[in-house]
């Protein structure tokens, strides 16, 4: 008899069998996703190795920092220094195809304030747009600041009060400059900051150094508009320039790296927004060679 049942007890625990099995890898599968999802690694998701994208897919690689669910870093938050950087950027371009001038240059002096900490490069060229934010706060405050509301309104008014300069003639005052001009310099400024940033969040391990890579956006940006002197204390002062470890650090404080490269990414990419705004404006109006 035990013969006999035996090879019927043997299908009827493989029919059961079978199910929990299938189950139980069921389980495992979800299991193991779920553990990716949570570490941050793995397909789909951030690599494992703190590498940063190229910067052409930084918004398809970061899209994760824009789900609601995800806290974000704290830097990126209101008290958070690239927090305070974005925000008025941002502001600046709630105007339809325009930039708001009085937000662009409270972005600046976050930005200035970001900047300086991290060494004698950024100390030079957060110096000089410090005295163009202030000249050009004087117009935005002033007594025709009726006309300086928006970088549009701005230039069609200085075009038509005639105090635009010749393109590629400097006054001999820097202070009475038109406010045109001054935007134009610090446009420049703006460029060669956004790249900066862009590249110390991205760069990747083994890749060039952060101090190469800003020389490098120095070289291509601002390099070409000054004199023999000038670039060449840049050169030396890009030899004592900060690791990216701890410009990381400086620009977000208390996170891990791969959370501050993505929150430096995203303040870079604001950035690029209003330069590229900028751009467009000044380029329709023919304003780009005005320094």
């Amino acid at each position: 008899m035990g013969v006999v049942l035996l090879p019927q007890v043997s299908r009827r625990w493989l029919r059961q069998a079978i199910p929990l099995a299938i189950l139980a890898l069921l389980l495992l599968y979800l299991y193991t996703r779920s553990l990716r999802d949570l570490s941050g690694c793995g397909s789909g998701a951030q690599p494992c190795v703190t590498e940063g994208p190229p910067p052409s897919q930084i918004r398809q690689q970061l899209g994760f920092l824009e789900a609601p669910e995800r806290e974000e870093p704290r830097c990126l938050g209101p008290q958070g220094m690239l927090g305070r950087l974005v925000r008025p950027f941002r502001a600046s371009l709630s105007l339809e195809g325009d930039v708001e001038l009085s937000q662009y240059l409270a972005g600046w002096r976050e930005l200035i304030k970001f900047l300086t900490p991290f060494g004698s490069i950024f100390t030079f060229a957060t110096s000089e747009a410090f005295t163009k934010v202030t000249a050009l706060e004087a117009r935005v405050h002033g007594p025709e600041a009726a006309h300086y509301k928006s970088l549009a309104t701005m230039a069609a008014w200085e075009r038509r009060a005639g105090r635009l300069e010749r393109p590629g003639i400097a006054p001999p005052d820097s202070a009475k400059s038109s406010g045109s001009r001054t935007t134009l310099l610090l446009h420049r400024a703006l460029r060669w900051s956004q790249l900066c940033l862009q590249r110390v969040a991205t760069g990747t391990h083994g890749g060039p150094s952060a101090g190469e890579q800003c020389s490098d956006a120095y070289r291509a940006v601002l390099g070409p508009h000054h004199a023999w002197l000038v670039r060449q204390a840049a050169r030396l002062a890009f030899l004592s320039f900060p690791g990216r470890g701890r410009l990381l650090e400086l620009a977000c404080p208390g996170t891990r790296e791969a959370e501050a490269r993505a929150a430096l990414a995203r303040a870079a990419a604001t950035l690029e927004d209003v330069y590229n705004r900028t751009q467009g404006l000044l380029a329709e109006r023919g304003l780009l060679q005005l320094a």
